[in-house]
């Protein structure tokens, strides 16, 4: 129930819709429970006595009561409608932002696919608690309380027929949600799989035509689509018992009730009109049973819901801003100082092991390594996006912990090994740079990174819509809208994750030689071509997480085993010693 109390919070600034909802809700359940009491004194006072004008008044504050009963019935749809939409868009909008405050690290844990559910799929079934559920959970208990005392004052020894019922009404309640609770966490890690396979198919499309795949993903949807079929079909196979239980139960009480209330009739002890009455009540007092039992279904469903929505709002976020931060970044050296890291704790092996290495500001240096090295990973403990496991690294001079995680991050621009743009025109994915770039700042950047070449035979130039995920551009050009980007932030550290890849040799070169000019910037380029890194100041060879040397392209060319090896291979049939094909 924490995990209710918790979730639930966020329903507070709409309780005020809450509160209207109840109190309509309230008065609804008084007119209605009002009309079997009118309708007992027709039958046995109006119609004996034949009086038309007593049966008029009262068949009017009948028909008054059942408006009445409709006007707060609508009004209350009105006002919990507003509570529950209000409630799940305040819940999306809190897991939205937790996500965006979570480092890589949190993220490693939960799959895209389980948030996608989380944010969407789970927090509709709590707004549904509110939308389908407020009714029964106010209505049914008052309806209940109301009926069986109304019941009880119309006639005593019929009312017992409750006191037997309830008893095994609430076992039948307490069965099924004991075996439905855990078929819905089921259901729940179903749907995430569902989910990770729709999103992975959408995102390998071209792959999965490219080598006609079509016919093996139908078969791996398939076999998801299977499981949460089978994952709703063994929930609600449990579930569906609950209405023929209840309806089995209430139809044998009314049997019994007319069996025994028309005996009471012919012995003279009971009245048709009270019968009549007793029996609103006994349906009353049945339905307000059977919702309650569906509100149980549903509380137990939302718990499996709410417990995987308190678990992204309350993951504590690996990296936080200290309590007195640095607010600049001198300038843009950097050094990595005994560092050694690990992706988990449990790990068995460092992806980086003592790592010393130090970069003057203003420095071009150039990383290489064979798969697996560790190169990113090193580069992404620069901005924080991972913190190291031991060791420092610092930038300007100063531990990266010391400062605010906003002006370090603003200090340092990186391109990562995955290209990202986002739906909308050119102009607005190069202003997540400088939101108040000018047009001439957004074209001197696009210039630096040669993507002017191609945005200037664009008909609708910086407008241009790139579509989702910049469908409408080749690699190579979203590379080089990547890069410009990232320069429009006036890094003080620069760092290219092999985001030169896509880029003919000619392109890059010049790329290179614009970057060439950018006074007091750090830059840091990661590469699997040795045409990109050999006019750096000096160039990183890692090893399986060791820095195997360090040197200038010559001193290396000329001392080490590796780095000839690379050279030799990317070199052959060209000139050597420094001069590319």
């Amino acid at each position: 129930m924490e995990d209710l109390k918790i979730v639930f919070s966020y329903l507070r600034p709409h309780r005020r819709e809450m509160a209207a909802a109840v109190v309509l809700l309230l008065l609804e359940c008084v007119f209605e429970m009002a009309i079997p009491l009118i309708m007992t004194d027709i039958v046995d006072v109006g119609v004996p006595a034949h009086d038309i004008p007593y049966l008029l008044r009262q068949g009017g504050w009948m028909v008054l009561c059942a408006l009445l009963a409709l006007l707060t019935g609508l009004a209350y749809a009105r006002f919990a409608a507003r509570a529950a939409y209000g409630f799940g868009a305040q819940l999306r909008l809190a897991e939205y932002r937790r996500l965006q405050s979570y480092a890589f690290s949190n993220l490693d844990r939960f799959s895209a696919p389980s948030l996608v559910t989380r944010m969407t799929t789970d927090v509709t079934v709590m707004q549904n608690v509110i939308n389908a559920g407020l009714r029964p959970l106010v209505r049914s208990p008052v309806m209940l309380v109301l009926g069986i005392g109304l019941a009880f004052f119309l006639n005593r020894k019929l009312a017992l027929v409750f006191v037997i019922a309830s008893p095994i009404l609430g076992g039948i309640l307490f069965l099924i949600v004991g075996k439905v609770g855990p078929l819905y966490h089921r259901q729940q890690r179903a749907v995430d799989h569902l989910n990770g396979r729709v999103q992975e198919a959408l995102t390998a499309i071209r792959a999965i035509k490219a080598f006609v795949r079509g016919d093996y993903e139908a078969k791996q949807f398939d076999a998801v689509n299977q499981e949460l079929t089978q994952a709703s079909l063994d929930t609600f196979r449990f579930a569906q018992f609950n209405m023929p239980a209840f309806q089995a139960v209430f139809y044998t009480a009314v049997v019994l009730i007319m069996w025994y209330g028309g005996n009471f009739i012919l012995a003279g002890s009971m009245q048709v009109g009270e019968l009549t009455g007793f029996l609103s009540y006994v349906l009353q007092v049945m339905n307000s049973l059977m919702m309650i039992s569906n509100v149980f279904l549903l509380l137990t469903r939302s718990l499996a819901s709410a417990r995987r929505i308190r678990e992204v709002l309350e993951e504590p976020a690996d990296l936080a801003d200290p309590a007195d931060p640095v607010e600049t970044v001198a300038d843009g050296s950097v050094d990595f100082c005994d560092v050694s890291f690990k992706y988990a704790k449990s790990a068995e092996k460092d992806a980086l092991s003592h790592v010393e290495l130090h970069i003057a500001a203003g420095e071009t240096v150039g990383i290489i390594g064979g798969t697996g090295s560790a190169k990113s990973t090193l580069v992404q403990l620069i901005p924080r996006l991972y913190d190291a496991t031991s060791g420092t690294v610092k930038v300007g001079g100063r531990d990266v912990r010391d400062y605010r995680l906003s002006t370090l991050r603003d200090a340092v621009g990186i391109v990562l090994q995955k290209n990202v743009l986002f739906s909308g025109t050119i102009r607005d994915n190069l202003r997540w740079g400088d939101p108040e770039a000018s047009d001439e700042t957004l074209w001197a950047a696009c210039r630096a990174a040669c993507a002017d070449e191609f945005l200037e035979k664009m008909p609708d130039g910086l407008d241009t819509d790139l579509g989702q995920g910049g469908v409408n551009v080749s690699g190579g050009q979203k590379q080089r809208l990547c890069i410009a980007r990232t320069l429009l932030k006036r890094p003080k550290v620069l760092i290219f994750d092999d985001s030169t890849s896509a880029v003919d040799t000619a392109t890059e070169a010049r790329i290179r030689a614009n970057l060439r000019v950018l006074p007091q910037v750090t830059k840091l380029i990661i590469a699997q071509r040795i045409t990109s890194v050999m006019d750096a100041d000096k160039i990183v060879i890692l090893e399986d997480g060791h820095i195997h040397a360090v040197g200038t392209h010559q001193e290396l060319l000329a001392s080490d085993g590796i780095y000839q090896e690379i050279y030799d291979s990317q070199m052959k049939g060209g000139a050597i010693h420094g001069e590319a094909i």
